[in-house]
């Protein structure tokens, strides 16, 4: 099913972000474990590529098992960040090949090495180039792109981050999902102003719960996000203690999730990093609120 169908539904609904391997050793760990957040049944799963692309041969593999076994939709992401035209036109052929019908378009986090190479050699370099040759590519796939409520790490301000953001869309975006943030008040301006720009497809919230305090400092680092006080001060006082700081993650994530919804958001996005206890937990806290 594509996810443009789920999100024209007048139902609300949770979606989790599984990871594939980075090795065939780890690969039927990870497996397991994405297929236990599948059989909860969420709206959709949307399965990573990996820094680089460096885990992309898994991550169809991993979708296809979760859509064989649960029959639940999943969204495939694509980087072209570290990639020729013909590498991107065969990885399309091959989710052409696999059934994937959705289809996450990113340009990809740049890793130690990319950042040291000369950018004006790379045939992609920004996810809208990517976006465009999905829409040429004569399959019928629902595309989806990332946006950042708190602005990209490398836009000059919001405001150029929004045009880019809407050059996306027009390139053929379906619909868009966040990066994590841990204020809501920052999504809801943020919803304000791409509206009046003209944005108007779906935007899905991505919302990471924290369950240890070491992914404090790599959250702020990949995304930037703020750490509101009330959040600081949840690490601060059950960062040292690793069941207390995972329930209370739960409980902040979960809390963002039901002000979203009171608030008009009909679609969450979960990262719940191949963690099904983390998921099933989250999904249990609102599973009234779903019905």
């Amino acid at each position: 099913m594509k996810l443009n169908e789920i999100l024209k539904r007048n139902a609300l609904s949770l979606s989790f972000e599984v990871f594939p391997p980075k090795n065939d050793t780890s690969f039927e760990s990870v497996k397991r474990a994405t297929v236990e957040i599948a059989a909860l049944r969420p709206a959709f799963v949307s399965v990573t590529y990996g820094a680089g692309g460096g885990t992309s041969k898994y991550t169809l593999d991993i979708a296809k098992n979760i859509s064989e076994l649960y029959d639940v939709p999943t969204l495939a992401h694509l980087t072209c960040v570290s990639s020729t035209k013909d590498m991107v036109h065969r990885k399309i052929e091959e989710m052409k090949a696999a059934g994937i019908k959705n289809v996450m378009a990113l340009r990809g986090d740049l890793t130690p090495e990319l950042e040291q190479t000369d950018r004006r050699k790379w045939d992609y370099r920004h996810a809208v180039e990517l976006i465009r040759e999905l829409k040429e590519s004569g399959a019928d796939f629902c595309i989806g792109g990332a946006c950042y409520p708190e602005v990209h790490p490398e836009s000059v301000n919001q405001g150029e981050d929004i045009r880019y953001l809407k050059e996306k869309v027009e390139a053929g975006c379906d619909f868009l999902t966040t990066q994590m943030f841990f204020d809501n008040n920052l999504l809801y301006a943020f919803l304000y102003k791409i509206r009046e720009a003209g944005i108007a497809v779906p935007v899905i919230p991505g919302v990471m719960p924290i369950t240890n305090a070491s992914q404090v400092e790599r959250a702020v680092k990949l995304s930037g996000s703020f750490m509101p006080h009330r959040f600081q001060s949840i690490v601060d006082k059950f960062g040292t203690s690793p069941a207390a700081m995972k329930q209370a993650g739960i409980a902040y994530a979960t809390d963002q999730i039901i002000d979203l919804y009171a608030n008009g958001i009909k679609n969450v996005h979960v990262y719940s990093m191949n963690k099904p206890d983390v998921a099933a937990k989250i999904l249990d806290n609102v599973s009234e609120i779903l019905k």
